[in-house]
């Protein structure tokens, strides 16, 4: 609650109502000085997300283990103890775009520029003519023989990753000097548009910039960081199946809605406490101890994250147990497909897009 000093003048600044005491009977603004100090707008903001009087981390705990419980407190009219479903999810959403956005990569990245202090080991032949290992500081190697052998390395990289992903992904073209000749001398009913042409070089060009195996590392990188993405853009379809699979009489779009934004909130939840634990257990040595006790935190959150949707199904909606589970599985194998195919466009965008 607010600490600020109320006004001396009783009308209402909102709606000019008498205010008797802190808080307007008619439209509920607080009667306090309208000149805030910087501490006061810094204080308000993590009131108004957060509710203050502990409504955050009672909406955090009940999400994350009591399946359902604040759907069903919601639509049966008490709001005012937890944070409303949207902000919830808006709130969680966020963090978990910003964290995993900003925190850098654990791989360092690969610095091209030699150092000077490195040195490289040569064959050279002696006066006697025997054959002996010689090292050589960088810095007696000229700059121009750096230059040419890392150009002559990444040549030889990207017509090796040609060759290899000649059949990967494949768009009808070896590489991009085949793309640019048929586009510029072939038939004019064999020529593709502007947009196909694009596509189709940006592609060639991640194929022959990255191996096959780097390829599949990008796709599943991608797939980590569009996951968030992915359930933004696939919650009114999982909302729509979900009324498709219950009494219309009985539910409405809204409620399954309601059902759906807390769902969501707790698949991002876990999935941002279980980036966090990865990252702190980067922190440690590696050892047999702190693999078991890593292998064991993901079974049990991945484990979770999985089974949550069946029990936060049946108590929701509260049906049999058997029917509960018949449909749940149906309703969660037809997500998981329709997911994927959203999950994948993205992905296969994103990795288009890479530079």
């Amino acid at each position: 609650m607010s600490r600020s000093p109320l006004r001396k003048d009783k009308t209402c600044l909102n709606c000019r109502y008498v205010v008797e005491n802190r808080f307007c009977p008619n439209c509920g603004q607080e009667n306090t000085d309208t000149r805030k100090t910087f501490h006061h707008l810094f204080v308000h903001f993590f009131e108004d997300l957060t509710h203050y009087e502990n409504s955050f981390w009672k909406t955090i705990r009940n999400l994350l283990v009591k399946p359902a419980a604040l759907t069903k407190e919601y639509l049966s009219g008490k709001r005012l103890s937890y944070l409303a479903p949207v902000r919830l999810y808006i709130f969680i959403s966020f963090v978990t775009f910003f964290v995993i956005s900003v925190w850098p990569n654990d791989e360092n990245e690969i610095d091209n520029i030699v150092d000077m202090n490195q040195t490289q080991t040569v064959k050279v032949v002696g006066k006697d003519g025997k054959v002996r290992d010689s090292v050589i500081s960088a810095k007696k190697i000229k700059p121009s023989e750096v230059l040419a052998k890392y150009q002559k390395e990444m040549e030889d990289k990207k017509v090796s990753n040609e060759k290899q992903n000649e059949g990967f992904f494949n768009m009808g073209y070896i590489n991009v000097r085949q793309l640019d000749s048929m586009q510029k001398y072939g038939p004019e009913d064999e020529k593709l548009s502007d947009w196909e042409y694009d596509m189709i070089k940006k592609t060639l060009v991640i194929k022959a910039k990255y191996s096959r195996k780097e390829l599949m590392e990008k796709f599943f990188e991608q797939a980590k960081k569009n996951f968030p993405k992915t359930l933004f853009i696939y919650m009114p379809l999982f909302a729509f199946i979900l009324w498709l699979f219950h009494g219309k009489k009985r539910w409405y779009y809204f409620d399954h809605g309601i059902f759906t934004l807390h769902y969501f909130s707790f698949l991002l939840l876990i999935t941002l406490i279980l980036f966090f634990v990865r990252k702190l257990m980067n922190c440690f040595v590696d050892n047999s101890f702190t693999s078991f006790l890593d292998i064991v935190v993901k079974f049990g959150g991945y484990a979770w994250m999985f089974y949550y949707f069946f029990p936060a199904h049946h108590r929701f909606y509260g049906e049999s147990r058997g029917i509960s589970l018949l449909k749940s599985l149906a309703i969660f194998f037809i997500n998981i497909i329709l997911m994927l195919f959203v999950a994948v466009a993205l992905m296969l965008y994103s990795i288009i897009s890479i530079q």
